[in-house]
């Protein structure tokens, strides 16, 4: 199981949209990125990341409602490795499987289990009904057998269940994939109603050809367009030089590499807090004290920032409340923030033996 868990490693990419975010998987034979719609939907581009390939923004190529499944388009060039989908209905409850995605915005993680339903009925459809636990993140990330084929794609959970997941069998997404690839190189949407794919461009437009009802298509989807102090948040980056769209992690949060420091911004709307920890090196396991003494004189001198750990991790904050907040002051503090984390970094490594950090 080890063996197989690493080896999806390369395969497995994390997904952010400015609503939310998920989880993908590269097939090489289609050279598509595999999710839910969910997790896309209204997103004509989604930011991916995944190991050896550093944040990029991806076109949608196909939604599909019905299935909940979304192709993204692979970034080139990318060193990620092929996988294999089984397709066959011959698993059984009681067969192991691994979930594997990036709950919570981790950066991978895999559970295991077994299957306790091979053929759970929702609506039309059938799912894989499974016990290995699945996270808010999880959404689009692969089912894996103990064979390193890809059983399904993890869809949905029950709320307040007890690790109970459902996968959407390996067999749909095949078909999916076989009806998307007869469309040539054009991007589709499945119709809700009539279950045909729509391919661009749309000679109905808002209407399925084959049976009349309301479609929206990729093309038609329109930017993201941030309101009030999220639009300011973003303002203040944009004045920093980051590409707004590559920093996006759903509605109230954005992460930004500066050097060697990760910073991640959130706000939080019901308190109208506006946070910034920046995550920099993690604790040796010698000169622990040292570090603490230093880190607490840094606290009586800094101005607006605050040194905390985290389990191992060394992390420097700053708080704003969003009625004193404006682009050009905030471009200052995120500045002094990200130089600040930077160097600090540096000087801790070099200084005391701290740990440089690793995702």
């Amino acid at each position: 199981m080890r063996e197989l868990i690493e080896q999806y490693k390369g395969v497995v990419i994390q997904i952010a949209t400015p609503f939310s975010i998920g989880t993908g998987f590269y097939l090489k034979d289609y050279d598509l990125i595999i999710t839910n719609e969910h997790v896309v939907r209204n997103n004509k581009d989604v930011v991916v990341e995944g190991k050896g390939v550093q944040r990029v923004l991806s076109s949608v190529r196909y939604l599909d409602p019905k299935f909940d499944l979304a192709f993204v388009q692979g970034p080139k060039p990318n060193p990620w490795m092929g996988v294999k989908l089984h397709d066959q209905e011959d698993f059984r409850e009681g067969d192991p499987v691994i979930a594997v995605g990036h709950p919570f915005g981790l950066k991978y993680t895999a559970t295991q289990g077994i299957i306790s339903n091979s053929s759970h009925q929702q609506d039309d459809l059938y799912y894989i009904q499974h016990d290995a636990a699945l996270n808010p993140g999880n959404s689009g990330g692969p089912l894996v057998n103990d064979a390193g084929e890809i059983l399904g794609v993890n869809t949905f959970i029950i709320q307040n269940g007890q690790s109970i997941g459902f996968s959407l069998p390996a067999r749909y997404l095949k078909q999916a994939l076989d009806e998307f690839k007869a469309g040539g190189d054009k991007s589709g949407v499945r119709c809700i109603s009539c279950a045909n794919i729509v391919f661009e461009p749309n000679p109905e437009k808002k209407y399925c050809p084959f049976c009349g009802s309301k479609i929206q298509m990729i093309s038609q989807i329109e930017d993201y367009q941030p309101k009030g102090i999220k639009l300011e948040i973003e303002d203040a980056l944009k004045a920093l030089n980051y590409d707004i769209n590559l920093t996006r992690r759903g509605p109230f949060n954005w992460e930004i590499e500066h050097g060697s420091a990760k910073i991640l911004l959130s706000y939080h709307e019901e308190t109208g807090m506006i946070a910034g920890d920046a995550y920099i090196c993690s604790l040796p396991k010698e000169n622990i004290k040292e570090i603490y003494v230093y880190l607490l004189q840094q606290n009586s001198q800094l101005e607006g920032l605050c040194f905390s750990i985290q389990n191992q991790d060394i992390i420097l904050s700053l708080q704003i409340f969003d009625h004193s907040f404006k682009p050009e002051l905030g471009s200052q503090i995120f500045q002094y923030l990200f130089e600040k984390a930077n160097a600090y970094d540096d000087l801790l490594i070099k200084n005391f033996g701290a740990i440089t950090r690793v995702d």
